[in-house]
């Protein structure tokens, strides 16, 4: 598939900004000149998405991260430091953003091409010194445990794909592909956000009537605490790669995209050389290696968003319009990208895809512990001594995974946890021993989530711990449906710049919740009151409430 046929506007329209640094007028017209679509196409979606500027920046651009893990680290003291120590200079400007994915390194800034930690402003500006020079690369971890071409008498990597392809691609349909048939058997669930069964979703793509079809792999994770797939796609792309190749060989696609975030850029470098070195070996490209089938992919930046991490926002961004999600149904796979049927699974879900084939269902099975199957990556974030990205069997507990990252730091007290990233309803310490899996989640009131644990200490504020990320969501809506829109802008109004929680909030807001549960098209509005209402119904009594006079008072139990 040629790349101008996907976005030619979008894909433009990033080529300036990495370029210029900004979107000149004269630049836009000469965009909808040459590709011949109106000027107002152009202006509506250099608009919609959050990467692109409209005015002339100043040399130096900081980006930095507000949003949960990074608030918890001292974001807003590392703000006012900065703030003061770039007050005289006239070639700094300064932006707070939505979650960069790095929140084992919080809080975090984006210089340029380069995410940088800013414990204080000394750090920052001695970096400011080099502006323009591209992250450090760094060396790839192993990951024995998910890689089955790790080790040193491992099958070269993209054997899976060839033992496949020898053996069923004329011999079965789309649909019966053994591929399918391991991933329904293994239990494998999409490792997202929504964990829909992947050889269902792959089936009911397979069954699907249609000469042209796509694979789409979503890197755009975008949520606070979540940024697995960042390291996934970093230390293991041939992977991931394989993944997307033997679902295309599964459904019947020819063409993958990987739509990853703009804030990824080392990781892009990665997949990108990751796609040549597949191509060369014959992995990828018309006629794999030699058999008679071809299976391409490309990469697509995306312009900015955490809506675009829905399915059907990331089509419409891929077929140049503004990523507002579309109704449904129909569902993707059944009329996906430019109206054919199209399989989207995460970065996750493709690795493990491709372990499970090549690796079989037994291995995956035995990876779990007691009556769980398989394992997890988790990102791990917040008041933990050492932040990371941890792969533990599933069925591992909340404080198996704690102990892995070293505990909480300096030995605070735990206070809550949201254990499948922002979106997830936080848990108190009793939960500790919970374990790790879709169904006990779920049934302690929260969920796994897009594998994002983020634990906070005794000592900060829930009610700012709530807002938080209640602001992110209000943040990153569409805007296309109202109650998503104005209930998010209401619950973050209810809640701003107060200490203690105004009288007759939680009941109000309850209400709100229950609105936008039941009337917003997409998943976002349908989360965006759930982490707030978890924390106001679990830790009530230690939310300082006002009086009816105005002023904070706490209730009967302790404050945080």
């Amino acid at each position: 598939m040629n790349e101008y046929r996907t976005a030619p506007v979008i894909r433009e329209l990033t080529r300036l900004q990495e370029r210029e640094g900004w979107l000149p007028e004269a630049e836009l017209r000469e965009i909808s000149q040459q590709l011949g679509v109106p000027l107002y196409h152009v202006e509506s979606v250099s608009t919609f998405y959050t990467h692109f500027r409209r005015t002339r920046p100043k040399p130096i651009v900081v980006e930095r991260c507000r949003d949960l893990s990074c608030m918890m680290a001292g974001g807003e003291a590392a703000r006012r430091e900065l703030d003061a120590a770039i007050a005289d200079r006239d070639d700094v400007e300064i932006h707070e953003v939505s979650c960069l994915g790095r929140c084992d390194s919080a809080p975090a800034a984006n210089v340029g091409h380069r995410t940088l930690r800013c414990p204080d402003a000394a750090t920052l500006l001695a970096e400011l010194a080099a502006p323009g020079s591209k992250a450090v690369p760094t060396e790839a971890r192993s990951w024995p445990a998910a890689d089955p071409y790790a080790g040193d008498d491992a099958p070269a990597p993209y054997a899976a794909l060839r033992r496949a392809l020898e053996s069923w691609k004329d011999s079965l349909p789309p649909a019966e592909r053994p591929a399918i048939a391991a991933l329904k058997d293994a239990g494998l669930r999409g490792m997202g956000g929504a964990g829909f069964p992947t050889g269902l979703k792959w089936e009911l793509v397979a069954k699907e009537d249609a000469t042209q079809k796509y694979v789409i792999c979503n890197a755009d994770e975008s949520e606070p605490g979540t940024f697995k797939d960042r390291v996934i796609l970093h230390d293991l792309p041939h992977l991931v790669l394989e993944g997307m190749a033997l679902a295309g060989l599964s459904v019947g696609a020819s063409q993958g995209t990987v739509f990853i975030r703009h804030e990824y850029g080392p990781e892009r470098e990665r997949i990108e050389a990751a796609i040549d070195e597949a191509r060369r070996l014959g992995a990828l490209g018309d006629d794999v290696f030699g058999l008679g089938w071809s299976f391409d992919v490309d990469v697509f930046v995306s312009p900015g968003g955490y809506i675009l991490g829905e399915e059907t926002a990331l089509l419409e961004c891929m077929e140049d319009r503004r990523g507002e999600p579309r109704n449904k149904p129909p569902f993707p796979g059944q009329r996906g990208l430019f109206g054919k049927p199209t399989l989207i699974n995460n970065v996750e879900t493709f690795a493990h895809a491709a372990a499970i084939i090549g690796r079989g269902v037994p291995w995956w099975n035995d990876l779990g512990k007691g009556d769980h199957k398989g394992h997890k990556f988790i990102s791990v974030s917040g008041d933990v001594a050492k932040p990371d990205v941890r792969l533990v069997p599933m069925g591992s507990t909340l404080r198996e995974l704690l102990e892995a990252c070293g505990g909480m730091k300096d030995g605070l007290p735990l206070e809550a946890i949201a254990p499948g990233g922002a979106s997830s309803n936080f848990l108190g310490p009793d939960a500790l021993d919970v374990a790790l899996d879709f169904q006990t989640l779920a049934d302690a009131g929260s969920m796994l989530g897009s594998g994002a644990a983020v634990f906070v200490a005794k000592g900060h504020s829930l009610l700012d711990v709530g807002l938080s990320v209640t602001r992110f969501f209000r943040n990153e809506s569409c805007g296309k449906c109202v109650p998503c829109r104005v209930g998010s802008e209401k619950a973050v109004a209810m809640l701003e710049g107060r200490d203690a929680l105004p009288e007759g909030a939680t009941e109000a807001l309850r209400a709100l919740e229950e609105t936008m549960v039941q009337t917003s098209i997409c998943g976002l509005g349908q989360v965006a009151l759930g982490p707030l209402m978890s924390i106001l119904d679990r830790f009530g009594d230690r939310i300082p409430t006002e009086s009816a006079n105005g002023s904070g008072a706490p209730t009967d139990g302790p404050t945080s």
